[in-house]
C-alpha cells in the first residue's frame, strides 16, 4: 500500500496548502488512521495516475495542471461509486463543482505522482 500511502500524503499536502482556513479532520487524517475503503481508493487512483503517465510515455507530464486535476478527479470518483452504493454528492462532484482548494490538491496529487515515477 505505497502507492496509497504516496496519494494519501500528497492529499494531507494539497489539503495542508490549499484549504481555507482549518481544514476538517478527516481530510488530514494520517494513513495509520485513514479507513481501509479509502486506502484502497487511494491506491487504486495512483495506479490508475501511474499507468496513465506510463502509458503516454511520459507525456501525460505535459497535460495543463487543470487536466491532471481533472483525472485524479474521476479516477477518484470511480472509487466512490465502486465502495459506495449512493456516495454522497459531494464526493463524486464534477469537476467544475469542485471547490478551488480540491482542484489545487487533484492537480498536486498527479504532480507527485510524476515526481515518484
Amino acid at each position: 500500500m505505497n502507492d496509497g500511502r504516496v496519494f494519501r500524503e500528497a492529499w494531507i499536502a494539497g489539503v495542508t496548502k490549499h484549504y481555507p482556513g482549518e481544514p476538517k479532520p478527516g481530510y488530514v487524517t494520517p494513513w495509520e488512521e485513514t479507513p481501509e475503503w479509502e486506502r484502497e481508493a487511494a491506491a487504486a487512483v495512483y495506479g490508475q495516475v501511474r499507468d496513465f503517465i506510463r502509458v503516454s510515455a511520459g507525456h501525460a507530464t505535459r497535460l495543463t495542471r487543470e487536466q491532471k486535476g481533472r483525472f485524479v478527479a474521476t479516477c477518484w470518483t470511480a472509487q466512490m461509486f465502486k465502495h459506495f452504493e449512493n456516495p454522497k454528492p459531494g464526493y463524486v462532484a464534477d469537476w467544475a463543482d469542485l471547490p478551488g482548494w480540491q482542484q489545487e490538491t487533484d492537480a498536486d496529487i498527479f504532480e507527485r505522482i510524476e515526481r515518484t515515477e
